[in-house]
């Protein structure tokens, strides 16, 4: 990894809305950060880009692409790092089918993935694939712990304009469903990494004759490391699923299931598939040869099965879709993704993603979509109870004291266990579908046994593993935002849990490294922190949560949707170990429906304000990293530009014929060169971009009308996946004003 010289930004090119927005606002970005010598580059961690850096032996040399993730993996490993990192899809299996056809239609001789890998050339292909699927990107990037929280001027926005938010009453017959016994929470066993067990360990499956199969050969573990495994029992998931169809049916209310199929790639998957089984049961076994002649697959959804219904004789394929629809007749209504379109909860393993779905559900009354258009209570199955519990608590406050009020309401910031891959997030090539009856054990480089469980065919077993200088660093960031903030801090760790029994033993030793003098510090439980937290936030007290990686994944986007209506709105720095910085810019889960809009009547809603945070923090680093007055200048004038922007309400409209993404884009650029030409620290600087933001005030009723112009119509991208960049270009900076502007303050 070459040493960067001089100050520089990497601008990550991702998937749907926030590429298209890129864009437009990647142009004003590079444009202002020269003027004081910061140079902004690009890195594509796009699914399609990720696809494409798998198979340069199948492509033409014009259409090979460097492994961007890779480099950027390096990068993060060093003091240099500077990286923006928005949104990318963390492709489920039906996403990356789509995103290689798209390729292959556009000359891409890559091969089909293949769902029932026979031979080793297929393993091999299924084995790259597999390394783009679900969370492909993340785990490579966060090399340091995360700091999460709303900006002042963001929840001071919230505040002033409160966003909706649904009734509540006592009443409500919305609820949390999680197995009481079978699943991860209960079965999961742990251990710290001792000195004669450090190096590298294997799982292996030992059957019932014997016979030992290697599942993973080696996995590096360090003295002090946290390891711990756990398995779901595949009966009792089938049996608990049958059990709340019946309670949803018996209790009026909708059916929905609540997973992380992208993130959790090889386990939520394959419990997903289960729900769809289990609720269509009888289908599955009446129709079973037809369903394995077509390959039909529960994990791919209902979806996938209807489409492949399509191939049989019209006869055969009615009587089947006939058999479908009474079973769904006789079951609980099913949440909905998309009622006008008939898209069902259990449609396609992407749609619902849990940290999305379950707090605006929350925000909603407790309620989802039905199949008739209209809002109901509903049964959310979550169906490992190791973080559910959460969510009913969360609940059970609403329907105790009603709705929060944006308008009164505290914050919950997060600090978050993610460094190096950490916990359940990591686990995906240490997670599998038992093939047969034995145990699992997890084998120390020294022969010891470290973990081991009796499990049974179709059981998914999983290990994770933490290392002992992530905690240390979650540690330390924990301390620093307690101090930063002179508020309380909350360590969500259950001691009852054996991971969380380990974590807390390091987490008393490592406080001790640090002067916590004064800080309020506090150890609860998930559901005991959630309880108080729901009654600080009732009181407009502010409430840090310290937590382990997925908590951090669901409490970031579960009460900032609460506070400030979304999660793209958020900070979130990554203070990376090594001394670098990665910023994230908020959340995607929206992404698909912006494009959506946007091909149908050129109107893109993308909201880019955590684009925009991310840049002040990012430029904030570089001025500390660097000494950069520039830099640090940067910095201070776009957070004034950001709170002019949110005051001036120029966030994106969700109507067309009002402003969207490019319409912010310009409010922002006009806002921040205004800032500029005021400050007075660096008075050539100011008197550099003084006629630009001339120009730009003098011209903003005629951009916005150009820029409203060219809403209205239809828009050709030339692709979903892997857009053509002159089309997409063309179609995000619409304004021949606001471009000539900008030409002229680079030319």
């Amino acid at each position: 990894m070459e040493r960067a010289h001089h100050p520089r930004i990497i601008y990550t090119q991702v998937d749907e809305a926030p590429a298209l927005a890129t864009y437009s606002l990647l142009p004003i970005v590079r444009a202002y950060a020269a003027s004081v010598g910061i140079d902004v580059e690009t890195r594509d961690i796009s699914l399609a880009g990720r696809i494409l850096a798998r198979f340069p032996d199948r492509l033409r040399e014009d259409q090979r692409v460097p492994d961007d993730l890779a480099y950027l993996g390096e990068l993060a490993k060093t003091p240099e790092a500077n990286i923006i990192k928005l949104p990318n899809i963390s492709a489920s299996v039906p996403q990356l089918k789509a995103a290689v056809r798209e390729l292959q239609e556009r000359g891409c001789a890559l091969p089909d993935y293949p769902d029932a890998p026979a031979s080793d050339a297929e393993h091999e292909i299924r084995e790259r694939f597999d390394r783009v699927k679900g969370s492909a990107v993340n785990p490579v990037l966060r090399e340091g712990n995360s700091d999460r929280r709303a900006p002042a001027s963001v929840k001071a926005y919230a505040r002033a304009h409160p966003h909706r938010m649904g009734a509540w009453t006592a009443d409500s017959r919305s609820h949390v469903a999680a197995m009481a016994d079978g699943d991860l929470r209960h079965n999961e066993a742990s251990g710290t990494v001792g000195v004669s067990d450090a190096g590298d360990a294997r799982i292996e499956l030992v059957g019932l004759d014997g016979t030992v199969t290697v599942l993973k050969p080696r996995v590096p573990l360090e003295e002090g490391d946290v390891v711990d495994a756990s398995f779901l029992d595949r009966a009792a998931l089938r049996a608990f699923l049958a059990e709340q169809i019946d309670d949803a049916l018996a209790q009026d209310v909708l059916f929905s299931v609540h997973l992380k199929a992208t993130m959790m790639k090889v386990s939520d998957p394959i419990i997903f598939g289960h729900v769809v089984s289990v609720f269509f049961d009888e289908a599955f076994e009446r129709h079973a040869a037809a369903f394995a002649e077509l390959g039909v697959d529960p994990k791919q959804g209902l979806g996938d099965l209807y489409a492949r219904l399509q191939r049989l004789p019209e006869e055969r394929r009615r009587e089947i879709e006939d058999d479908l629809a009474a079973i769904r007749a006789r079951r609980p209504r099913l949440a909905m993704v998309d009622s006008d379109r008939g898209i069902t909860n259990l449609h396609v393993p992407s749609d619902v993603i849990i940290d999305a779905s379950m707090p605006a559900a929350i925000r909603a009354s407790g309620r989802m979509w039905g199949p008739d258009g209209r809002e109901h209570d509903t049964k959310f199955v979550i169906p490992d109870s190791s973080y559910a519990g959460v969510y009913q608590a969360v609940i059970d406050d609403c329907k105790a004291h009603g709705a929060f009020d944006p308008r009164t309401m505290g914050s919950v910031p997060n600090v978050g266990l993610m460094a190096q891959k950490a916990e359940e997030y990591g686990s995906h090539d240490k997670t599998f579908e038992v093939p047969r009856d034995g145990e699992v054990r997890v084998v120390a480089a020294s022969g010891a046994v470290l973990l081991r469980h009796r499990v049974r065919s179709g059981d998914v077993w999983r290990m994770c593993h933490t290392k002992d200088a992530a905690i240390r660093d979650w540690v330390k960031l924990a301390v620093t935002r307690a101090r930063a903030t002179d508020g309380l801090a909350v360590f969500w760790l259950d001691a009852q849990r054996p991971h969380d029994a380990e974590l807390l033993v390091k987490v008393r030793r490592y406080l001790n490294d640090h002067d916590t003098a004064g800080l309020r510090l506090e150890i609860h439980a998930p559901v005991d922190a959630a309880r108080l937290s729901c009654e600080r936030l009732r009181q407009g007290l502010d409430t840090i949560s310290v937590t382990g990686n997925v908590l951090r994944d669901y409490l970031t986007d579960l009460f900032p949707i609460l506070e400030v209506g979304t999660s793209a709105k958020m900070l979130s720095i990554v203070p990376l170990m090594q001394g670098g910085g990665l910023f994230e810019t908020g959340a995607g889960g929206s992404a698909p429906k912006h494009v959506q809009q946007f091909v149908a009547e050129g109107h893109l809603r993308w909201d880019s304000l955590g684009e925009f945070l991310a840049l002040a923090a990012s430029f904030e680093h570089l001025a500390a990293a660097y000494d950069h007055d520039g830099a640090r200048i940067l910095a201070e004038t776009l957070d004034r530009a950001n709170a002019r922007f949110l005051e001036s309400d120029k966030s994106p409209s969700r109507v067309c014929g009002e402003i969207d993404n490019r319409g912010s884009h310009f409010y922002l650029a006009l806002y921040w060169a205004d800032e500029l030409a005021r400050q007075e620290r660096d008075p050539a600087l100011a008197l550099r971009f003084a006629p630009l933001a001339d120009r730009l005030a003098r011209g903003e009723a005629n951009i916005a009308a150009e820029l409203l112009a060219a809403q209205g119509a239809g828009v050709e991208l030339g692709g979903y996946y892997r857009p053509d960049p002159v089309l997409a270009e063309r179609a995000m900076r619409p304004s021949a004003t606001f471009n000539a502007a900008l030409a002229a303050f680079t030319g």
